[in-house]
């Protein structure tokens, strides 16, 4: 499906806002692009470069076929077409952050092409293109505006980018950045991104149905929030200019995290205004129907299919299997979680609880590093009822403080549930006693009566009764 298609397609939907997204994966390899430069180490400016990714005279790129199989495998993955040659071309422009003054890239043929990614209401993003290219160096901005200067740091620069180019196919901010989760998602399930170190850029392309779909590409934004926050601005500085009057003109433009805004850069330049030649020092590529096979039989289990399969398997909601295929190692944890105890019980702890925490210390499964044994030991206690949930769910938030046997800490600060019902029962006729008022308002059928009086009897044995034993027994002395 080519732009224009796409174009008129979104026209057809009577959108009023149609974005497109370029987005720059920094491959997760060991060394650079074209030459054999660590991707990570030293971060002292100017020490990861040689005479290649510097763009000395006489030196020659070579291929990295890490870097290639790691795009390859991502182009499969989104279902792209993939190209019979590897072809790169060099793109002269004026590159400040290109010592050789050209960036080695792909045009003419891009490794893939005709991909599609779809989005939990069944939009699907199409995938114009998918291809690699060097990344360029870092500008390091010092000094204050009109009195600064620039310092360039060419580490970075040679790093291996795969270019996902997409279709206008999303039609708000909130599309964009479900778009680029779904993304990563894949990403991190081939392995080829790390989360933590590796970079993830998008320039957005942005137009209203007001305008007569006039873009602006918003360049370099780098974070998800921020991309929602420049496609949000974007969006509405566009509708308030049109009711302006103002006439809005197809234009780059710059995201400050800082300020909020966008802010013009220059007008958009088109194809024409990059001179493309093939690059006389890289050969051309064959991409075997071999290589193409082999890579997709190495594809994992995506996200996509994961989350079917919990569905048909699991018996499992859509929504909370989607959450739950959506990381690699969530994935797995739930599929161990669920044989080894049943599906119900893995959603409810990994789903709800497990997952409340990690969104409040904003981090994942994987990067948070806790014990999968530890994790399995609290759940076996509260599947046997030797915990209540609520102590469950206080052992779980410590764990993530620091890591500890959930059995022995049970043990050592006596926090088993209460089992002798003759001991609860004479908790709860205690707290029916106090309180009179609240006994007679459940009589009358009030809900939060009787939960008050509930929350009485687990504050009093310290959470260590077991709620739904509590509320028995309460409705059992009232009814007396």
């Amino acid at each position: 499906m080519n732009t224009e298609n796409a174009m008129t397609n979104a026209k057809q939907f009577a959108s009023d806002v149609i974005i497109g997204l370029e987005i720059h994966v920094q491959l997760n390899t060991k060394t650079k692009l074209f030459c054999g430069c660590s991707t990570q180490g030293s971060e002292e400016p100017n020490t990861r470069t040689c005479d290649v990714c510097l763009g000395f005279p006489g030196s020659k790129p070579v291929l990295n076929k890490a870097a290639l199989d790691a795009g390859l495998r991502l182009a499969l993955a989104l279902g792209c077409t993939i190209s019979p040659k590897l072809i790169f071309s060099r793109k002269s422009y004026f590159y400040p952050d290109l010592a050789k003054n050209y960036q080695i890239s792909q045009h003419e043929l891009p490794l893939g092409a005709g991909g599609k990614l779809a989005l939990n209401d069944g939009t699907l993003v199409h995938i114009t293109r998918a291809h690699l290219e060097e990344d360029p160096a870092s500008l390091i901005h010092q000094g204050s505006a009109g009195q600064g200067y620039v310092l360039i740091d060419y580490n970075r620069s040679g790093n291996p980018l795969c270019e996902i180019v997409t279709a206008p196919d999303m039609r708000g901010a909130e599309q964009a950045r479900e778009f680029l989760n779904r993304l990563v998602s894949v990403l991190e399930y081939l392995e080829i991104f790390d989360l933590g170190s590796c970079i993830i850029k998008a320039d957005a392309n942005v137009s209203i149905a007001e305008s007569g779909y006039i873009r602006a590409e918003i360049k370099n934004i780098t974070g998800f929030k921020e991309i929602e926050r420049a496609l949000t601005f974007e969006v509405e500085r566009q509708k308030l200019a049109v009711q302006r009057g103002e006439r809005l003109v197809q234009e780059t433009r710059g995201w400050d995290p800082a300020a909020g805004v966008t802010s013009a850069l220059r007008l958009k330049e088109t194809e024409a205004d990059y001179g493309y030649i093939l690059d006389p020092d890289l050969v051309s590529v064959d991409i075997t129907n071999n290589m193409v096979k082999d890579a997709q039989a190495n594809l994992p289990e995506l996200p996509a299919a994961k989350t079917k399969r919990f569905v048909e398997q699991y018996q499992v909601k859509f929504e909370d299997a989607m959450i739950l295929a959506a990381e690699r190692s969530l994935a797995h944890l739930f599929e161990t979680v669920a044989k080894k105890f049943d599906s119900s019980f893995a959603v409810r702890w990994l789903r709800h609880e497990l997952s409340a925490v990690l969104n409040a210390k904003q981090t994942t499964w994987s990067a948070a590093g806790l014990d999968e044994r530890l994790l399995l030991e609290l759940f076996e206690l509260v599947q046997s009822r030797t915990v209540t949930d609520l102590t469950a769910r206080d052992l779980l938030q410590k764990l993530f403080e620091r890591p500890f046997s959930p059995k022995e800490y049970v043990a050592k600060h006596k926090l088993a549930s209460i089992s002798d019902r003759g001991e609860l029962e004479k908790i709860a006729k205690k707290i029916v006693d106090e309180n009179p008022q609240a006994a007679e308002d459940v009589k009358s059928g009030e809900s939060k009566a009787l939960n008050f009086l509930i929350g009485k009897v687990m504050h009093q044995t310290k959470g260590k009764a077991d709620a739904g034993v509590a509320r028995q027994l309460i409705m059992k002395i009232l009814e007396r």
